[in-house]
Protein backbone atom coordinates (compact mmCIF):
# COMPACT_ATOMS: atom_id res chain seq x y z
CA UNK A 1 0.00 0.00 0.00
CA UNK A 2 2.39 2.59 -1.32
CA UNK A 3 1.45 6.28 -0.47
CA UNK A 4 3.08 9.65 -1.52
CA UNK A 5 6.52 10.49 -0.59
CA UNK A 6 8.52 13.53 -1.09
CA UNK A 7 11.55 13.47 0.94
CA UNK A 8 13.95 11.54 2.04
CA UNK A 9 15.37 13.64 4.82
CA UNK A 10 16.10 12.54 8.40
CA UNK A 11 14.05 12.89 11.09
CA UNK A 12 14.25 14.37 14.42
CA UNK A 13 15.64 11.76 16.61
CA UNK A 14 17.70 10.68 13.49
CA UNK A 15 19.34 14.24 13.45
CA UNK A 16 19.46 14.74 17.03
CA UNK A 17 21.57 11.49 16.37
CA UNK A 18 24.14 12.49 14.01
CA UNK A 19 24.73 15.74 16.04
CA UNK A 20 25.66 13.57 19.36
CA UNK A 21 27.95 11.42 16.77
CA UNK A 22 29.95 13.88 15.95
CA UNK A 23 28.64 13.17 12.27
CA UNK A 24 26.84 16.89 11.52
CA UNK A 25 26.89 20.00 14.12
CA UNK A 26 24.11 21.87 14.99
CA UNK A 27 25.20 24.84 12.70
CA UNK A 28 25.07 22.04 9.61
CA UNK A 29 21.63 20.85 10.31
CA UNK A 30 20.23 24.42 10.90
CA UNK A 31 22.18 25.55 8.01
CA UNK A 32 20.76 22.85 5.43
CA UNK A 33 17.10 23.06 7.05
CA UNK A 34 17.06 26.93 6.06
CA UNK A 35 18.64 26.27 2.96
CA UNK A 36 15.65 23.82 2.18
CA UNK A 37 13.25 26.24 2.81
CA UNK A 38 14.89 28.64 0.66
CA UNK A 39 14.60 26.17 -1.96
CA UNK A 40 11.34 24.93 -1.37
CA UNK A 41 9.56 27.94 0.07
CA UNK A 42 8.81 29.61 -2.99
CA UNK A 43 6.82 27.16 -4.54
CA UNK A 44 4.91 25.77 -0.94
CA UNK A 45 4.65 29.02 1.13
CA UNK A 46 5.04 27.23 4.49
CA UNK A 47 7.00 29.62 6.34
CA UNK A 48 5.20 32.88 7.54
CA UNK A 49 7.65 34.45 10.13
CA UNK A 50 11.20 33.27 9.65
CA UNK A 51 14.19 33.83 12.37
CA UNK A 52 16.83 32.37 10.30
CA UNK A 53 19.57 35.11 12.22
CA UNK A 54 18.84 34.01 15.55
CA UNK A 55 18.83 30.76 14.77
CA UNK A 56 22.41 30.33 13.31
CA UNK A 57 23.19 32.32 16.16
CA UNK A 58 21.71 29.57 18.54
CA UNK A 59 23.08 26.79 16.69
CA UNK A 60 26.57 28.20 17.00
CA UNK A 61 26.30 28.44 20.46
CA UNK A 62 25.08 24.97 21.11
CA UNK A 63 28.34 23.65 19.16
CA UNK A 64 29.94 25.67 21.38
CA UNK A 65 28.14 24.24 24.80
CA UNK A 66 27.43 20.92 23.73
CA UNK A 67 24.44 19.48 25.18
CA UNK A 68 23.11 20.56 28.34
CA UNK A 69 21.58 17.13 30.65
CA UNK A 70 19.05 15.36 29.11
CA UNK A 71 18.45 16.82 25.90
CA UNK A 72 16.70 14.14 23.19
CA UNK A 73 16.18 17.18 20.69
CA UNK A 74 19.93 18.52 20.73
CA UNK A 75 20.43 20.48 17.78
CA UNK A 76 17.30 19.51 15.87
CA UNK A 77 15.73 22.46 13.57
CA UNK A 78 12.34 22.81 14.38
CA UNK A 79 9.33 26.05 13.28
CA UNK A 80 6.24 25.99 15.74
CA UNK A 81 2.54 27.15 13.91
CA UNK A 82 2.18 30.99 14.23
CA UNK A 83 -0.10 31.45 16.56
CA UNK A 84 2.58 30.49 19.46
CA UNK A 85 4.13 33.08 20.95
CA UNK A 86 8.27 32.72 20.35
CA UNK A 87 9.67 35.79 21.84
CA UNK A 88 10.60 38.59 19.52
CA UNK A 89 8.44 37.28 17.00
CA UNK A 90 5.36 38.61 15.34
CA UNK A 91 1.67 36.67 15.81
CA UNK A 92 -1.25 38.42 14.12
CA UNK A 93 -2.98 35.38 13.56
CA UNK A 94 -3.58 36.06 9.98
CA UNK A 95 -4.82 39.91 10.34
CA UNK A 96 -3.00 42.65 9.05
CA UNK A 97 -4.49 45.04 11.90
CA UNK A 98 -2.16 42.74 14.48
CA UNK A 99 0.65 42.74 12.82
CA UNK A 100 2.21 45.03 15.56
CA UNK A 101 2.03 42.56 18.12
CA UNK A 102 5.43 41.19 18.61
CA UNK A 103 5.17 38.66 22.03
CA UNK A 104 7.43 39.08 24.27
CA UNK A 105 7.85 36.16 26.26
CA UNK A 106 7.79 31.93 24.89
CA UNK A 107 4.97 30.03 24.85
CA UNK A 108 5.66 27.33 27.55
CA UNK A 109 5.39 25.09 24.64
CA UNK A 110 8.04 26.69 22.74
CA UNK A 111 10.51 27.18 25.88
CA UNK A 112 9.59 23.41 26.87
CA UNK A 113 11.01 22.51 22.61
CA UNK A 114 13.97 24.93 23.09
CA UNK A 115 14.95 23.35 26.76
CA UNK A 116 14.81 19.77 24.85
CA UNK A 117 17.46 21.26 22.63
CA UNK A 118 15.50 22.36 19.39
CA UNK A 119 16.19 24.98 17.28
CA UNK A 120 12.90 27.34 15.90
CA UNK A 121 13.70 28.92 12.81
CA UNK A 122 10.37 30.30 12.49
CA UNK A 123 7.00 29.60 12.43
CA UNK A 124 4.06 28.13 9.42
CA UNK A 125 1.09 29.93 7.95
CA UNK A 126 -2.08 29.55 9.04
CA UNK A 127 -5.70 30.84 7.79
CA UNK A 128 -6.98 33.62 9.52
CA UNK A 129 -8.51 33.50 13.22
CA UNK A 130 -7.14 29.79 12.92
CA UNK A 131 -10.85 28.89 11.56
CA UNK A 132 -10.17 26.64 8.25
CA UNK A 133 -9.36 23.57 6.56
CA UNK A 134 -7.34 25.77 4.34
CA UNK A 135 -4.17 28.33 4.75
CA UNK A 136 -4.34 31.55 3.64
CA UNK A 137 -4.35 34.77 4.75
CA UNK A 138 -4.08 38.47 3.79
CA UNK A 139 -0.72 38.76 5.46
CA UNK A 140 1.39 35.66 4.38
CA UNK A 141 -0.51 34.75 1.59
CA UNK A 142 -1.04 31.03 0.30
CA UNK A 143 0.17 27.57 1.38
CA UNK A 144 0.10 25.08 -0.92
CA UNK A 145 -0.01 21.20 -0.52
CA UNK A 146 3.59 19.83 -1.04
CA UNK A 147 1.80 17.11 -3.25
CA UNK A 148 -0.07 19.10 -5.62
CA UNK A 149 0.48 22.66 -5.48
CA UNK A 150 -3.04 23.23 -6.68
CA UNK A 151 -4.80 21.80 -3.71
CA UNK A 152 -4.75 23.21 0.20
CA UNK A 153 -2.18 21.31 2.80
CA UNK A 154 -5.68 21.52 5.36
CA UNK A 155 -5.68 24.10 8.30
CA UNK A 156 -5.28 25.29 10.31
CA UNK A 157 -1.88 23.79 10.70
CA UNK A 158 -1.46 23.56 7.45
CA UNK A 159 1.87 25.40 7.48
CA UNK A 160 2.89 22.86 9.67
CA UNK A 161 2.03 19.79 7.53
CA UNK A 162 3.22 20.98 4.46
CA UNK A 163 6.86 22.01 6.36
CA UNK A 164 7.20 18.80 7.54
CA UNK A 165 5.94 16.77 4.47
CA UNK A 166 8.07 19.28 1.87
CA UNK A 167 11.96 18.09 4.37
CA UNK A 168 11.72 21.50 5.02
CA UNK A 169 11.91 20.68 9.19
CA UNK A 170 12.01 17.17 10.59
CA UNK A 171 9.30 18.02 13.25
CA UNK A 172 6.72 21.10 14.13
CA UNK A 173 3.84 21.70 16.40
CA UNK A 174 0.29 23.21 15.91
CA UNK A 175 -3.16 23.14 17.71
CA UNK A 176 -6.38 20.91 16.89
CA UNK A 177 -9.92 21.99 17.77
CA UNK A 178 -11.61 20.88 14.70
CA UNK A 179 -9.52 18.41 13.45
CA UNK A 180 -6.37 21.20 12.52
CA UNK A 181 -3.93 18.96 13.51
CA UNK A 182 -5.33 15.62 11.92
CA UNK A 183 -6.52 16.78 8.51
CA UNK A 184 -3.50 18.53 7.56
CA UNK A 185 -1.68 15.44 8.50
CA UNK A 186 -4.50 13.63 6.31
CA UNK A 187 -3.94 16.21 3.14
CA UNK A 188 0.08 15.93 3.49
CA UNK A 189 0.44 12.73 3.89
CA UNK A 190 2.67 12.86 7.49
CA UNK A 191 2.27 11.55 11.07
CA UNK A 192 0.55 13.70 13.77
CA UNK A 193 -1.20 13.13 16.97
CA UNK A 194 -4.23 15.25 19.05
CA UNK A 195 -3.14 14.73 22.67
CA UNK A 196 -5.82 14.55 25.61
CA UNK A 197 -6.98 17.97 25.77
CA UNK A 198 -4.96 19.32 28.82
CA UNK A 199 -2.50 17.38 28.59
CA UNK A 200 0.30 19.46 26.36
CA UNK A 201 0.00 23.72 28.07
CA UNK A 202 -1.10 26.40 25.76
CA UNK A 203 0.17 29.29 27.68
CA UNK A 204 1.73 31.81 25.32
CA UNK A 205 -1.21 30.27 22.44
CA UNK A 206 -3.58 33.48 22.46
CA UNK A 207 -5.33 35.94 20.24
CA UNK A 208 -2.86 39.08 19.70
CA UNK A 209 -6.08 41.14 20.11
CA UNK A 210 -6.11 39.54 23.46
CA UNK A 211 -2.65 39.46 24.26
CA UNK A 212 -1.89 43.33 23.07
CA UNK A 213 -3.50 44.11 25.70
CA UNK A 214 -2.16 45.93 29.11
CA UNK A 215 -1.41 43.12 31.41
CA UNK A 216 -3.32 40.23 29.85
CA UNK A 217 -2.02 36.97 31.34
CA UNK A 218 -3.53 33.86 29.70
CA UNK A 219 -4.63 31.73 32.83
CA UNK A 220 -6.35 28.55 31.10
CA UNK A 221 -6.26 26.12 28.07
CA UNK A 222 -8.64 27.08 25.28
CA UNK A 223 -11.93 24.86 25.50
CA UNK A 224 -11.66 21.54 23.13
CA UNK A 225 -8.47 22.95 22.02
CA UNK A 226 -4.65 21.43 21.98
CA UNK A 227 -1.65 21.12 21.16
CA UNK A 228 -0.04 18.86 18.70
CA UNK A 229 3.36 17.45 16.94
CA UNK A 230 3.83 16.45 13.56
CA UNK A 231 6.61 14.25 12.33
CA UNK A 232 7.48 12.13 9.82
CA UNK A 233 7.50 8.58 11.71
CA UNK A 234 6.02 7.89 14.89
CA UNK A 235 9.05 7.58 16.80
CA UNK A 236 9.56 11.32 16.71
CA UNK A 237 6.03 11.62 17.59
CA UNK A 238 6.69 9.86 20.81
CA UNK A 239 9.32 12.04 21.93
CA UNK A 240 8.08 14.96 20.96
CA UNK A 241 4.92 14.08 23.16
CA UNK A 242 7.50 13.46 25.66
CA UNK A 243 8.82 16.71 25.53
CA UNK A 244 5.91 18.65 25.70
CA UNK A 245 3.32 16.90 27.73
CA UNK A 246 2.98 18.37 31.32
CA UNK A 247 2.44 15.26 33.14
CA UNK A 248 4.60 11.93 32.91
CA UNK A 249 3.26 9.56 29.93
CA UNK A 250 3.79 5.65 29.93
CA UNK A 251 2.82 3.07 27.77
CA UNK A 252 0.17 0.02 28.84
CA UNK A 253 -1.09 -1.10 25.17
CA UNK A 254 -1.16 -5.22 24.79
CA UNK A 255 1.00 -6.32 21.25
CA UNK A 256 -2.22 -5.15 18.36
CA UNK A 257 -2.61 -8.39 17.47
CA UNK A 258 -3.80 -9.21 21.32
CA UNK A 259 -6.02 -5.68 20.96
CA UNK A 260 -9.60 -5.53 20.38
CA UNK A 261 -10.49 -2.95 17.69
CA UNK A 262 -13.36 -0.80 16.25
CA UNK A 263 -13.67 0.25 12.99
CA UNK A 264 -15.78 3.63 12.89
CA UNK A 265 -16.00 4.38 8.81
CA UNK A 266 -20.04 5.93 9.32
CA UNK A 267 -21.31 8.66 10.45
CA UNK A 268 -24.78 10.06 10.81
CA UNK A 269 -25.05 13.06 8.43
CA UNK A 270 -20.93 13.11 7.50
CA UNK A 271 -21.01 10.51 4.59
CA UNK A 272 -17.14 9.55 3.42
CA UNK A 273 -15.82 9.79 -0.11
CA UNK A 274 -14.20 7.01 -1.92
CA UNK A 275 -11.11 8.38 -2.19
CA UNK A 276 -11.00 8.46 1.79
CA UNK A 277 -12.94 5.05 2.50
CA UNK A 278 -11.09 2.63 -0.32
CA UNK A 279 -7.89 3.19 1.33
CA UNK A 280 -9.52 2.84 4.74
CA UNK A 281 -10.66 -0.65 3.99
CA UNK A 282 -7.42 -1.83 2.12
CA UNK A 283 -6.11 -1.05 5.65
CA UNK A 284 -8.29 -2.96 7.75
CA UNK A 285 -8.39 -6.06 5.47
CA UNK A 286 -4.75 -5.87 5.79
CA UNK A 287 -4.52 -5.83 9.49
CA UNK A 288 -7.69 -8.33 9.64
CA UNK A 289 -5.26 -10.97 7.23
CA UNK A 290 -2.18 -10.31 9.55
CA UNK A 291 -4.36 -11.25 12.57
CA UNK A 292 -5.53 -8.25 14.14
CA UNK A 293 -9.23 -8.01 15.55
CA UNK A 294 -11.16 -5.68 13.64
CA UNK A 295 -14.91 -5.30 14.32
CA UNK A 296 -17.02 -3.00 12.59
CA UNK A 297 -19.99 -1.86 15.17
CA UNK A 298 -20.60 -1.62 18.46
CA UNK A 299 -23.86 -1.32 20.46
CA UNK A 300 -21.33 0.84 22.77
CA UNK A 301 -20.67 4.08 20.59
CA UNK A 302 -22.45 6.73 21.71
CA UNK A 303 -25.12 8.27 19.91
CA UNK A 304 -23.02 10.03 17.23
CA UNK A 305 -25.70 12.05 16.06
CA UNK A 306 -26.67 13.79 19.38
CA UNK A 307 -22.27 14.05 19.77
CA UNK A 308 -21.87 16.23 16.37
CA UNK A 309 -24.99 18.35 17.58
CA UNK A 310 -23.34 18.87 21.08
CA UNK A 311 -19.89 19.30 19.40
CA UNK A 312 -20.97 21.87 17.12
CA UNK A 313 -22.56 23.78 19.49
CA UNK A 314 -20.10 23.84 21.69
CA UNK A 315 -17.16 24.42 19.14
CA UNK A 316 -19.54 27.56 18.11
CA UNK A 317 -20.06 28.82 21.22
CA UNK A 318 -15.93 28.49 22.45
CA UNK A 319 -15.01 30.02 18.72
CA UNK A 320 -17.21 33.18 19.24
CA UNK A 321 -16.92 33.23 23.24
CA UNK A 322 -20.73 33.03 22.96
CA UNK A 323 -21.12 35.93 20.71
CA UNK A 324 -25.15 35.75 19.40
CA UNK A 325 -25.38 33.17 16.68
CA UNK A 326 -26.67 33.56 13.20
CA UNK A 327 -30.18 33.80 14.67
CA UNK A 328 -29.26 36.69 16.99
CA UNK A 329 -29.47 34.45 20.22
CA UNK A 330 -26.60 34.58 22.47
CA UNK A 331 -25.61 31.62 24.55
CA UNK A 332 -26.39 31.72 28.19
CA UNK A 333 -24.70 30.28 30.88
CA UNK A 334 -27.18 27.84 31.45
CA UNK A 335 -26.40 26.55 27.39
CA UNK A 336 -22.88 26.01 28.34
CA UNK A 337 -23.59 24.25 31.50
CA UNK A 338 -25.98 22.08 29.43
CA UNK A 339 -23.22 21.19 27.23
CA UNK A 340 -21.02 20.79 29.90
CA UNK A 341 -22.83 18.12 31.20
CA UNK A 342 -23.47 16.83 27.39
CA UNK A 343 -19.70 16.40 27.55
CA UNK A 344 -19.25 14.76 30.30
CA UNK A 345 -21.93 11.83 29.44
CA UNK A 346 -20.60 11.48 26.27
CA UNK A 347 -17.18 11.43 28.27
CA UNK A 348 -18.36 8.42 30.16
CA UNK A 349 -19.98 6.49 26.87
CA UNK A 350 -16.26 6.12 25.24
CA UNK A 351 -14.74 5.34 28.82
CA UNK A 352 -17.51 2.60 28.83
CA UNK A 353 -16.84 1.52 25.29
CA UNK A 354 -13.11 1.71 25.87
CA UNK A 355 -13.25 -1.23 28.52
CA UNK A 356 -14.14 -3.37 25.98
CA UNK A 357 -12.05 -1.93 22.81
CA UNK A 358 -8.55 -0.70 23.14
CA UNK A 359 -8.72 1.40 19.98
CA UNK A 360 -10.93 2.85 17.29
CA UNK A 361 -10.15 3.86 14.11
CA UNK A 362 -11.97 6.25 11.90
CA UNK A 363 -11.46 8.50 8.62
CA UNK A 364 -9.68 12.27 9.87
CA UNK A 365 -11.71 13.44 7.29
CA UNK A 366 -14.67 12.94 4.48
CA UNK A 367 -11.94 14.12 1.64
CA UNK A 368 -8.40 14.19 0.26
CA UNK A 369 -7.08 17.18 0.05
CA UNK A 370 -9.28 20.08 -1.71
CA UNK A 371 -8.62 22.72 -4.15
CA UNK A 372 -7.92 26.09 -2.97
CA UNK A 373 -10.55 28.06 -2.48
CA UNK A 374 -10.89 31.81 -1.67
CA UNK A 375 -13.85 31.06 0.72
CA UNK A 376 -13.59 28.79 3.81
CA UNK A 377 -13.84 24.89 3.38
CA UNK A 378 -17.03 25.05 5.71
CA UNK A 379 -18.31 27.79 3.86
CA UNK A 380 -19.29 25.83 0.91
CA UNK A 381 -20.60 22.48 0.09
CA UNK A 382 -17.86 19.73 -0.45
CA UNK A 383 -17.85 17.31 -3.59
CA UNK A 384 -18.50 13.62 -1.65
CA UNK A 385 -19.20 10.77 -4.35
CA UNK A 386 -20.47 13.26 -6.54
CA UNK A 387 -23.05 14.66 -4.12
CA UNK A 388 -22.86 18.30 -2.67
CA UNK A 389 -22.73 18.24 1.10
CA UNK A 390 -22.44 21.06 3.44
CA UNK A 391 -18.76 21.65 4.97
CA UNK A 392 -19.26 21.13 8.11
CA UNK A 393 -20.69 18.16 8.23
CA UNK A 394 -17.32 17.53 7.52
CA UNK A 395 -16.16 18.20 11.29
CA UNK A 396 -18.16 15.59 12.61
CA UNK A 397 -14.71 13.50 11.79
CA UNK A 398 -12.62 15.83 14.13
CA UNK A 399 -15.47 16.04 16.91
CA UNK A 400 -15.34 12.24 16.90
CA UNK A 401 -12.43 12.43 19.08
CA UNK A 402 -12.46 16.54 20.00
CA UNK A 403 -15.65 16.67 21.88
CA UNK A 404 -14.49 13.71 24.53
CA UNK A 405 -11.18 14.58 24.90
CA UNK A 406 -9.69 11.62 23.44
CA UNK A 407 -6.07 11.26 21.86
CA UNK A 408 -5.69 10.53 18.37
CA UNK A 409 -3.10 9.43 16.07
CA UNK A 410 -2.93 10.19 12.17
CA UNK A 411 -0.67 7.70 10.33
CA UNK A 412 -0.50 7.89 6.50
CA UNK A 413 -1.77 4.11 5.19
CA UNK A 414 -1.85 4.98 1.22
CA UNK A 415 -3.57 7.31 -1.37
CA UNK A 416 -6.33 7.57 -3.39
CA UNK A 417 -8.17 9.74 -6.38
CA UNK A 418 -10.17 12.62 -5.34
CA UNK A 419 -11.85 15.01 -8.01
CA UNK A 420 -8.90 13.52 -10.72
CA UNK A 421 -5.52 14.26 -8.28
CA UNK A 422 -4.08 10.77 -6.63
CA UNK A 423 -3.08 12.35 -2.71
CA UNK A 424 -2.57 11.14 0.34
CA UNK A 425 -4.49 9.81 2.94
CA UNK A 426 -4.55 8.95 6.74
CA UNK A 427 -6.06 7.33 9.43
CA UNK A 428 -7.62 8.25 12.99
CA UNK A 429 -6.00 5.49 15.86
CA UNK A 430 -7.99 6.70 18.71
CA UNK A 431 -7.54 5.26 22.59
CA UNK A 432 -8.91 6.43 25.96
CA UNK A 433 -7.96 9.11 28.27
CA UNK A 434 -4.28 9.61 28.44
CA UNK A 435 -3.40 6.73 26.45
CA UNK A 436 -1.42 8.90 23.58
CA UNK A 437 1.49 6.61 23.93
CA UNK A 438 -0.31 3.38 23.01
CA UNK A 439 -2.50 5.47 20.26
CA UNK A 440 1.26 6.33 18.96
CA UNK A 441 2.50 2.64 19.27
CA UNK A 442 -0.68 0.91 17.96
CA UNK A 443 -0.55 3.36 14.90
CA UNK A 444 3.24 2.94 14.65
CA UNK A 445 2.17 -0.99 14.53
CA UNK A 446 -0.37 -0.24 12.15
CA UNK A 447 1.95 1.29 10.16
CA UNK A 448 4.80 -1.59 9.78
CA UNK A 449 1.90 -3.91 8.47
CA UNK A 450 0.60 -1.72 5.70
CA UNK A 451 4.49 -0.61 4.68
CA UNK A 452 6.39 -3.41 5.82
Amino acid sequence: MAYPKLTDKPGALQTAAAIRSGTMSVAEAVDAAITRIEHLDAEVDALAVPDFERAAATAKAMDAAGPQGDQPLFGVPMTVKESFDVAGLQSCWGHKAHTDYIARSDSELVRRLKAAGAVILGKTNVPVDLTDWQSFNPVYGRTNNPHNTERSPGGSSGGSAAAVASGMVPAEFGTDIGGSVRVPAHFCGVWAHKPTWGLVSKRGHDHPQMAKQDGFIAAHDGILSVAGPFARNPQDLTVMMEVASSYTLSRHAKPLRQCRILAVTQYPGAPVDQSVAEPIEAAIEALTKAGVTVERTSDLLPDLAKQQADYMMMLNVAMARGAPSASGRRASATDWFDLLDAQSSNQAQWAALFETYDFVLAPPAPVLAVEHSDKRAFDQPMRINGKEVPGAAGLAWAGIATFPHLPSTVLPIGSGTYEGAQLPCGMQVMGPLMSDLDCIHAAQEIGNILHG
